[in-house]
């Protein structure tokens, strides 16, 4: 007998519904939210604003973001059942700030996916930053990588793979 239910593959890949997210910068204190996918459309404006909330603070310079990145945060967001905005540290950066931060920690990778808007770095206050990696490594949809120290875990859109 066949099922008439979508598998959860196409269910995943589905065109109708909304997707939804908030960012708050914690070094700027701006907040974007928004519905950023709609019925199977990226919605650009909402995409500039996030962009423009996540942008290199230090160089007041935004870059577009990985539509994906987006993705994943949200896909994130939902896998925790978390419904605030989530906290960002770092987003975009111009190589001219990467170069800095580069040479002030080894944690910083010189050809870092934050100069191609590939890369978030983020927390969500309330749950447990170790909750939050294990949650961004089941998605398998990126780069995840864990700051404990620092409070925040990374996540990106290129291979995966965990640091």
């Amino acid at each position: 007998m066949f099922s008439m239910l979508p598998s959860k593959a196409q269910a995943s890949r589905s065109t109708k519904g909304v997707r939804s997210l908030g960012f708050y910068n914690r070094h700027t204190g701006e907040r974007g939210q928004g519905s950023y996918w709609v019925d199977g459309d990226y919605q650009s404006e909402i995409l500039t604003d996030f962009s423009q909330v996540l942008r290199d603070h230090r160089q007041n310079e935004a870059a577009p973001m990985d539509k994906r990145l987006f993705d994943f945060a949200y896909q994130l967001r939902e896998s925790l059942s978390f419904k605030e905005d989530l906290h960002v540290i770092s987003g975009y950066r111009s190589p001219k700030t990467n170069a800095m931060l580069a040479n002030r920690s080894n944690g910083v990778a010189k050809k870092s996916y934050h100069m191609k808007g590939m890369a978030l770095d983020l927390a969500l206050p309330g749950v447990k930053l170790a909750h939050i990696r294990e949650a961004a490594l089941e998605l398998k949809l990126g780069g995840v990588g864990y700051y404990p120290k620092s409070g925040f875990i990374h996540i990106d859109t290129g291979p995966v793979r965990s640091w």
